[in-house]
């Protein structure tokens, strides 16, 4: 295990141990504040909520939501653990059964990305277009993603001493210098894949048969429990801004960039697109935006044991996701796909 995960699930599993500081404050207008806790600096990912913010999503609701950045040094679990914030989102679904692994109360409920956009590269003349072709190549891959590539070469049955795992920064160029065959990244990071070309081929994590989920929504099992109609109003009012954003593409990003003047627009056009068809698709047509199927995380949790990633037990499915917020919610969550 990375030191960087043993400090954060240390972290993590020490905040909430010390017991939960559970409180929802009040806003100056009466509202209840829920305050959204990311693990990265805020971007196009959270385009939704900017726009049911903007709109007035959550005033109707009754609430005041404020988004936390993240960033390197922030352990984001660890503080929706301890109960300073109500509500967080990781990268991916791992984080949390990892996180549940080692007795840290927080729980999944409901999915930003239908599939993860995680995405191993290549060029044309000398592809990985399906699992069997890794056979033989060097794939640049940074630390965190190494346990990923693992789990593709695991569930496609692939001896790992087959593939030569070559580690390197978040640069993509290695693959046009030759220094690799395979490179990765988000298929939503438009603007780092430019550098490749428009020779490059993509293999995605879940079309490899790896089915993780992308950018979760989680909170403590206490707040589930004592406040869940106020995640089912936090969550109804999510959806209406995805929704919007759906729909109206190029307004959606003038409001993110009017809240992030940092961002450039026509960046965050570009991967508009993209984030929204990980974001919608068949799933949510049927039931709605931020759905998520029980069975696909059982898989996630069999294979992570599979490969030896709990050092301390093996999680529980109710311990990392539940259907309860996306239940009360099933109605209002927009179905579009």
């Amino acid at each position: 295990m990375p030191r960087n995960r043993r400090v954060f699930l240390q972290s993590a599993a020490a905040m909430a141990l010390a017991g939960p500081l559970l409180s929802f404050e009040a806003s100056a207008q009466g509202k209840a504040i829920v305050n959204m806790q990311l693990g990265w600096i805020v971007g196009g990912n959270q385009i939704g909520e900017v726009c049911a913010k903007a709109l007035g999503y959550y005033d109707a609701e009754g609430i005041e939501m404020r988004i936390q950045a993240g960033g390197p040094n922030v352990d984001g679990v660890a503080i929706v653990a301890s109960g300073r914030f109500e509500v967080g989102q990781v990268s991916s679904s791992p984080s949390l059964m990892l996180a549940a692994s080692q007795d840290v109360p927080v729980v999944c409920f409901a999915a930003g990305c239908q599939k993860h956009p995680y995405t191993f590269y290549s060029l044309k003349k000398n592809p990985v277009r399906e699992p069997k072709d890794f056979i033989g190549k060097k794939v640049g891959i940074q630390s965190t993603g190494i346990i990923l590539l693992r789990a593709l070469l695991a569930q496609n049955k692939i001896p790992e001493k087959d593939v030569t795992i070559v580690p390197i920064g978040a640069e993509m160029t290695p693959l046009l210098t030759g220094q690799v065959d395979v490179v990765t990244g988000w298929e939503t990071n438009t603007t780092a894949l430019k550098v490749l070309g428009p020779d490059r081929v993509g293999m995605s994590l879940w079309d490899a048969g790896v089915k993780l989920y992308a950018l979760p929504y989680y909170a403590t099992a206490d707040t589930l429990k004592a406040k869940s109609d106020l995640l089912a109003k936090y969550l109804r009012a999510s959806a209406k801004g995805w929704a919007y954003a759906y729909e109206n593409r190029d307004k959606a990003v003038a409001l993110l960039v009017k809240e992030y003047p940092n961002l450039i627009a026509a960046d965050e056009r570009e991967a508009l697109d993209v984030m929204l068809s990980f974001s919608f698709g068949p799933q949510t047509k049927a039931e709605g935006w931020g759905t998520m199927d029980s069975t696909v995380w059982q898989q996630q949790i069999d294979l992570y044991a599979a490969l030896g990633q709990f050092t301390k037990r093996t999680p529980k499915l109710s311990e990392v996701m539940t259907l309860d917020v996306l239940r009360m919610t099933a109605d209002a969550r927009p179905r579009i796909g």
